[in-house]
């Protein structure tokens, strides 16, 4: 006689009846077209049809990794789902063996659905008249995963995850259509690498990082124990906390039932079992705020990337979805900037984070538009509480200062207007001037004060009387002669040198600005020759670059590699419909190499060298630099009315540096003239550092054609 209690009279017809019910609905399964019919059943044949496609082409959510340039060293992580997508081949035999002990015995019998498990179920669920056992094989579970993680409306997220019978009989018949297309060892590789563990651990690669600080390749039997054990209850059977009872009772569970199957011996689940669950936690990074102490000037660079990331239709529709995919691609973006270089940029501001004044500097590359280097006098954090308070009358009594730590992009490419960048903008109507045929010698008796017939009696003067007299583009530049480019502009048209600053990166962020460019005001804007508009040292150290790479303007981009989770570069289709790496130089020429080379003749004289054709007048803005710099440099200082703001940008036909000195929180927070050598400082030293050892290279002259 069996010892097996008998089932009660009362139980034994639900009991029948729920293995009835078991049987059809595994027969339905198997056979859908016996509960539908017609067109009906042929929708439902091909959706599922449809749906299973999707789920053997479906990988989950990957972490993107932000690399600095040497593509190895990790600046940061991107990540809603901490996840790096691992190989069967490389995961230990026992993780795969545990999981399978833990979650689903008979993974290897069953092709999808477990009929036993089913039946199991359904009559535990009936005798207890709940839910007290599920039926889900490690198939069943992975598609509802990746249903889950492929999803892209609520709608479909709610249809995954519902606790229903309608949910439960898509899953199995999708579960026995995947087995059809995918291999065993596929369908464990996927389940590993979407299932979550707790901790923000998602998929085995970052479960054993964060638990154990290891790769799946090298668990051990206990460790692979624990962490199967997790999948059931990642809360309640979290090693973590301070009690781990409940973690070790799951885990030693685990350990039976792979001695059960065979995967351990009797003796060594025994001794598995006595093992204290041993953690080694890791906290891995994620987004800007996380980046090394070492590395701390770096989060104002990883900022930039974001927000450079956000703005690439290559990465979806709008900046939600861009974004999106930066946390869920898996990317590999590695820097542009050159870490010799970024030492030096920081190395060499003028001013302490105690400032008030922001000082900032950033390098570009002629010819690639790739960002060399970021650096400013702040401490990226986004800490405010010791902050001063602000020093704009205007913010309110408890609104804190940006210094000295702050995460705001003072360097560009985010959302802040800039600073006015005074005579840096006297380059554009040159520019404008020499690509429209007039030559450098182009000559006018500059008074120290002019009065405009075209910008309706407008009269600017000079910074000093010493700059009145006959000018041509070498000396008016050299000097700064406000009167004699406010007269070049109108020769040339102010919107000839606006439209050309826009064709050079410039946008006007400020309303002000956006009115004075606009068709019917531009025209007009006689004062725009002056720097009056708002800019970034970004945009300036990019336009610079173009006139150093001949007129070859190229987009600022801070990377130069971006891959896929496979490994092969990040790709976008251009309008014409050719396919480009994403990551690549995107060039145009903006205005004719002879252009661009008589305008950098013309700026070598702000900086105490020699241009190739003609001749300075004397002295300029900036004597110091060339002798810093030690090889050919051109470049323009700038500073705004009552010295709010000073400029410099230089340029050698390696690199573009553009420095500032202003208050971000208060722009009539005047710097004074005592700082507006720190910009110019910044800049020559940098470029100075940055080049040191590298060949000196000659500017090409301009033709006899332009010189005039």
């Amino acid at each position: 006689m069996s010892n097996r209690p008998l089932a009660s009279a009362g139980r034994a017809v639900p009991l029948l009846r729920a293995g009835l019910i078991a049987g059809i609905v595994i027969a339905a399964l198997a056979y859908p077209m016996v509960a539908v019919t017609g067109l009906g059943a042929k929708a439902t044949a091909h959706a599922t049809e449809h749906k299973t496609k999707l789920l053997t082409k479906a990988l989950p959510a990957e972490t993107s990794y932000l690399y600095l340039p040497d593509g190895k060293t990790v600046l940061t992580m991107f990540y809603e789902e901490y996840r790096q997508y691992t190989k069967l081949s490389d995961m230990s035999p026992n993780i795969q063996q545990a999981i399978v002990a833990a979650e689903d015995s008979r993974f290897y019998q069953h092709k999808g659905v477990d009929p036993k498990g089913v039946v199991r179920a359904f009559v535990a669920n009936a005798g207890s008249g709940g839910v007290s056992q599920g039926a889900s094989t490690l198939t069943m579970q992975y598609v509802r995963m990746a249903l889950r993680d492929s999803a892209t409306t609520p709608k479909e997220v709610q249809e995954a995850t519902q606790q229903t019978s309608l949910r439960k009989i898509r899953e199995m018949r999708l579960a026995m259509d995947l087995e059809k297309e995918l291999s065993k060892e596929d369908i464990i590789e996927r389940y590993l690498n979407s299932a979550y563990f707790g901790h923000r651990a998602y998929g085995i690669y970052a479960a054993s990082e964060i638990f154990f600080s290891k790769t799946p390749k090298d668990l051990t039997p206990v460790e692979a124990a624990t962490l199967a054990g997790l999948v059931k209850s990642p809360s309640q059977y979290d090693p973590a906390t301070s009690d781990q009872k409940e973690a070790t009772a799951r885990r030693n569970y685990v350990l039976d039932r792979m001695s059960q199957l065979g995967y351990l011996s009797p003796d060594a689940a025994t001794a598995a079992k006595g093992e204290p669950i041993r953690l080694k936690l890791t906290d891995p990074p994620n987004d800007c705020a996380a980046v090394p102490e070492k590395y701390n000037s770096w989060g104002f660079i990883c900022d930039y990337v974001k927000n450079w990331w956000s703005a690439q239709p290559a990465f979806g529709e709008n900046r939600l979805e861009r974004m999106d995919k930066l946390r869920r691609g898996g990317y590999r973006i590695v820097l542009s900037i050159d870490p010799k270089i970024q030492e030096a940029a920081q190395k060499n501001l003028g001013a302490g984070t105690g400032s008030p004044f922001a000082n900032g500097i950033v390098l570009s590359e002629p010819g690639t538009g790739r960002v060399k280097a970021m650096a400013v006098n702040r401490t990226y954090s986004l800490d405010l509480a010791e902050n001063p308070l602000s020093s704009n009358p205007e913010a309110g009594p408890k609104v804190k200062a940006n210094y000295p730590n702050t995460v705001a992009p003072l360097l560009g490419g985010g959302d802040l207007p800039g600073y006015q960048a005074g005579s840096t903008f006297k380059m554009f109507p040159m520019l404008a001037a020499l690509n429209a045929g007039m030559p450098l010698s182009t000559s006018f008796n500059a008074p120290h004060r002019y009065q405009s017939a075209i910008y309706d009696g407008w009269a600017p003067t000079n910074a000093s009387g010493a700059m009145s007299g006959m000018q041509t583009m070498w000396s008016g530049f050299g000097k700064s002669v406000n009167t004699y480019f406010v007269w070049l502009e109108e020769r040339v048209g102010a919107d000839k040198a606006v439209r050309l600053a826009e064709q050079l990166g410039l946008r006007w962020r400020t309303d002000v600005d956006r009115e004075q460019a606009s068709p019917s005001k531009v025209k007009k804007w006689g004062a725009f020759t002056l720097g009056v508009s708002d800019a970034t040292p970004l945009e300036m150290a990019n336009a610079y670059a173009a006139i150093a790479a001949d007129g070859m303007y190229c987009e600022a981009i801070p990377v130069q590699g971006i891959f896929n989770r496979d490994g092969t570069p990040t790709t976008y289709s251009t309008a014409s419909g050719i396919s480009r790496e994403v990551a690549k130089p995107r060039c145009r020429q903006v205005v004719t190499a002879d252009a661009a080379r008589a305008a950098t003749d013309a700026a070598r004289c702000p900086t105490g060298d020699t241009p190739a054709r003609g001749g300075c007048g004397g002295w300029s803005t900036a004597d110091s630099v060339r002798g810093t710099v030690g090889r050919p440099v051109a470049g323009k200082t700038g500073t705004t009315d009552s010295t709010r703001s000073a400029w410099f940008v230089g340029y050698t036909p390696e690199l573009a540096a553009a420095s500032f000195i202003s208050d971000p929180d208060n722009p009539f927070n005047a710097v004074g003239d005592g700082q507006s050598q720190i910009p110019i400082s910044a800049v020559a030293e940098t470029l100075r550092d940055g080049l040191k050892g590298k060949p000196t290279r000659q500017f090409t002259p301009p033709s006899d054609a332009i010189v005039g």
